[in-house]
């Protein structure tokens, strides 16, 4: 397993590496550059003084000169500076990537909470009304936008019912842990309803392909107690797909993310990403989007990992 996760870290690092060089090549291609901002800002510059910045911040050299010069500086610990914030890229993201992680944390743990159960319960209550009803959800939930979603939520609990903040992580004074789980309860609501939805589809539809097999039915001949059968023989099977969703879904989970941090002004890195790129800060959207993939990346390696843990049959071990 050691050495399994050694190689796959590997080869994260080289699609990493991959991916900053394309990434820093879109940023590139984009139209405008920080020194034109800094020129319609301010009209009276010289244009010796342009001339002067354009070599400071290579602007004027090829891309993939520059793009040399950025790796080494980042290998050697510097990914340079944000120029919407005028500091240290990692000082704005670092905080960033924790209210990220944070409240997608807390969605997908809530989503599997509801999922799991209600998943079986569709699975092992076919054709009943409740089990229709839960369809019926389920293709709500997943048909749902989520900006819709969030200006719905808006709209009940802050504008009409006054009981929930619509914006922000926080009251101005305030701070605390309760405050900022008040501020919270709306983006992770939002960010699990199609969650919510989807995994719930898939939990039945697994659950119903595993109820199927022989060994199910020979637990149940043997009397197993049908708790036992569920939760100990069939889910563990049931779970592997949906692990897979759930690590090809984290991707998309953070895009949603963006969605939902920018409706309700949460400071995490899907908002950070889309201020950087839509002020040209090209530095901080370029860390930004390679700790996104980084995510991503992480999330399929600890995917591989809850293979094994759940299915015995799986292997990483290397065989004589």
């Amino acid at each position: 397993m050691i050495r399994f996760i050694i190689n796959r870290t590997c080869q994260s690092l080289v699609i990493l590496l991959v991916m900053s060089f394309f990434i820093f090549l879109l940023l590139g291609l984009m139209p405008g550059d920080p020194i034109d901002l800094l020129v319609g800002s301010n009209p009276t510059i010289s244009s010796d003084d342009l001339q002067r910045l354009k070599e400071l911040y290579d602007i004027e050299k090829p891309v993939l000169e520059r793009y040399l010069a950025w790796i080494t500086n980042a290998v050697h610990g510097d990914l340079g500076y944000s120029r919407l914030f005028a500091q240290p890229v990692m000082d704005i993201l670092s905080p960033r990537l924790f209210n990220s992680i944070t409240l997608m944390s807390v969605s997908l743990a809530l989503a599997l909470f509801v999922a799991i159960p209600t998943g079986i319960y569709a699975a092992t209550h076919p054709n009943s009304l409740l089990e229709k009803a839960i369809n019926f959800l389920c293709f709500a939930g997943i048909s749902i936008p989520p900006f819709w979603l969030a200006l719905l939520f808006i709209l009940l609990f802050s504008v009409f019912a006054g009981i929930l903040p619509a914006s922000g992580m926080e009251t101005i004074g305030d701070g605390s842990l309760i405050d900022r789980v008040h501020h919270m309860i709306l983006p992770v609501a939002t960010l699990s309803m199609a969650t919510i939805a989807g995994y719930t589809r898939h939990v039945s539809a697994s659950m119903t392909e595993v109820l199927q097999n022989d060994y199910i039915r020979t637990a149940r001949a043997k009397g197993l107690l049908e708790k036992s059968v569920l939760w100990r023989h069939a889910l563990k099977n049931a779970l592997i797909p949906v692990v897979t969703i759930i690590a090809l879904d984290f991707g998309s989970l953070f895009s949603g993310a963006l969605i939902t941090e920018t409706m309700f002004s949460w400071l995490g890195m899907g908002k950070t990403i889309y201020d950087a790129i839509i002020g040209s800060d090209y530095n901080l959207a370029l860390i930004g989007l390679l700790l996104a993939t980084l995510l991503t990346l992480t999330a399929n390696i600890m995917a591989d990992i809850a293979y094994a843990k759940l299915d015995p049959r799986i292997s990483y071990q290397k065989k004589n």
